[in-house]
């Protein structure tokens, strides 16, 4: 698939100079971090040693005091008290961080995670029902609600109060509940809106320990669950998530609690994590719980202190996760064909439906669509008699309004801008996906269907030195807004010094004009490239700088992203400018 590359803007040359003089690092590093809006020895300080004491005051959250006096209040009074929560990655890990909070300081707690198939998404009027029945009288609702106004009015009926902690875009109305902490609401001036549910759970913890005088350490214990929500719903890692992250990470590589450490070893996970390794390898296996089975089970695992416990539901999931590759393969496959078959290879949208897909895999499906055919994508399934999907869009188009524009057809919907949930009655399918391709068609920037990789700068091999590389690691944790530096070259690589592994990867070392230096470099599902390079002449690859470790020795690997044998017009510009 074609890709465009796009130089990031370049600063001011005083700025980057000055830079560089007041932190004592090279024009290239200086660079980096002037595109990510550090210009000074303060602000770069405050990026590369974050502290947990630059977190936002808790109570700046509109309805913070209110929903820590009804917490207490509960307590105080002894209520039951269930912690309700979504069954991905965001929702359990956010029901496990309230539930264990509320478990140190008070015994009547429960908690519930709809199941994704008999309930859907959201906050059921089931659950509200067994709310009753068990005699509860107050939920805390997590990484759902926002738009759960029947529910919370039944819940309101049967005497039942709700405490929301949401993190998806506000309707127009909003649910009646006790308290609802969403930064997203027009009127909450809390200064950062990107967190996760499961981040706003950690903050409503925080504020009942500030409020309450608890130490730290009743807080504190329980960022790796914010950090994981954080990695795998795919937020911005900025400010308090990326402060958040920092340590949520520290604790999951050095003192991992039961559940993780059970996956990391099930999984061959390094013991060292980072984001990528949250997002690809803890994250699909805790979701494989809801998406093959009942997303509770993931909460058990999430929740035990006893690793043998942990062990054994760690393996019951890692059995669901082989499952799932199953059912992704297999449905991607069929959506693939389906696209090529129907004629559909000119449309700006792909929406798809099949009634027998299964249920828990099409939000996966829909990104893999994506990765071969590069537009907004909807995929459908049969669920209790209506069409039930998964949105996934293109970067730079918000699908979530895209949808709320095709309201009329749907029984409900919900989301972000790059991800929505939806459902409506199958006879309206057609009708709704002809209607969705017009709207996108208006709406979309034509470039917005060219994928596009961003360039932080124009490398010269021989500026990747150790110290360099050590810089750039401490820009970590990267994730979405904070992504790994990815630089562009000009290089040659001899005939001899390169091969194709498995008939698909591309591994070669390479090296500039009238240099000596050489790197390895891995090009992953760049097999093909082997017969379109003169490996005479340069060529121009764009990747990161990564440390490749074998037999106990460590060197400096590139890591291929793309790969042209010439430049467009435009690129060529974007070289001169650099």
């Amino acid at each position: 698939m074609y890709k465009r590359w796009i130089l990031r803007k370049k600063p001011n040359n005083e700025i980057i100079t000055h830079l560089s003089s007041a932190i004592n690092v090279s024009k290239p590093i200086a660079t980096i971090l002037a595109q990510r809006s550090i210009t000074d020895f303060e602000t770069a300080k405050s990026f590369f040693r974050p502290k947990m004491q630059e977190l936002h005051d808790p109570f700046s959250m509109k309805n913070m005091e209110v929903a820590v006096e009804r917490i207490h209040k509960a307590i105080d009074a002894n209520e039951n008290i269930l912690v309700y929560g979504d069954y991905d990655v965001d929702g359990t890990c956010a029901v496990a961080l309230m539930y264990s909070f509320l478990s140190e300081i008070y015994s009547h707690v429960d908690y519930y995670i709809p199941d994704r198939y008999a309930e859907g998404y959201g906050i059921s009027e089931k659950g509200v029902r067994y709310a009753k029945a068990e005699n509860i009288t107050l939920i805390i609702a997590l990484d759902c609600g926002i738009r759960a106004i029947d529910q919370v009015n039944l819940g309101k009926e049967l005497g039942i109060d709700f405490i929301i902690c949401d993190h998806h875009k506000p309707g127009e109305n909003l649910p009646s509940a006790t308290a609802i902490l969403n930064p997203k609401q027009d009127d909450c001036s809390y200064p950062y809106k990107e967190l996760t549910g499961c981040a706003i759970g950690f903050k409503l913890i925080q504020a009942y320990a500030k409020k309450y005088d608890l130490s730290d350490e009743h807080t504190l214990a329980y960022l790796d669950f914010a950090a994981v929500s954080i990695a795998c719903d795919i937020v911005p890692v900025t400010g308090e998530n990326r402060i958040i992250s920092k340590y949520g990470l520290e604790a999951i590589n050095n003192t991992p609690r039961a559940g993780f450490k059970a996956l990391k070893e099930l999984a061959a996970l390094p013991t060292q994590m980072n984001i990528t390794n949250l997002v690809f390898g803890l994250g699909p296996r805790i979701n494989a719980a809801g998406r093959i089975g009942h997303a509770k089970q993931a909460v058990e695992l999430l929740i035990t202190v006893d690793y043998e416990e942990a062990i054994k539901h760690a393996k019951e999931i890692h059995k669901k996760n082989d499952t799932r590759k199953t059912y992704d393969e297999q449905i991607t496959s069929e959506a693939l064909s389906m696209i090529e078959d129907n004629n559909m290879l000119q449309n700006k949208t792909t929406v798809l439906f099949k009634d027998d897909w299964h249920k828990g895999v099409i939000g996966i499906v829909a990104s893999r669509c994506i990765e071969n055919y590069y537009r907004p994508t909807i995929i459908l399934t049969e669920s209790n008699g209506k069409a039930t999907g998964s949105a996934r869009s293109v970067k730079g188009f918000d699908i979530h309004e895209a949808i709320s524009t095709c309201s009329s057809y749907l029984n409900q919907f919900g989301g972000h801008k790059y991800a929505a949930g939806l459902s409506l009655e199958i006879e309206k399918v057609t009708q709704f996906a002809e209607h969705f391709e017009k709207v996108v068609a208006n709406t979309i920037d034509p470039e917005d269907l060219i994928p596009k990789i961003e360039i932080d700068a124009c490398l010269e091999l021989e500026h990747i030195t150790w110290k360099f590389f050590n810089v750039i690691e401490q820009m970590a944790p990267f994730g979405p807004e904070n992504r790994r530096p990815i630089f562009m070259s000009e290089v040659l690589c001899a005939p001899s010094k390169y091969k194709v592994l498995k008939e698909k990867h591309l591994k070669m070392t390479v090296k500039q004009k009238e240099s000596h230096m050489e790197f390895q470099a891995i090009a992953f599902n760049f097999g093909n490239f082997a017969n379109e390079i003169n490996f005479n002449e340069s060529f121009y690859i764009c990747y990161c700088i990564e440390k490749n470790e074998f037999r106990g020795s460590s060197t400096l690997q590139l890591m291929i992203k793309d790969i042209k044998k010439n430049l467009t017009s435009e690129e060529k510009e974007m070289l001169k400018l650099a």
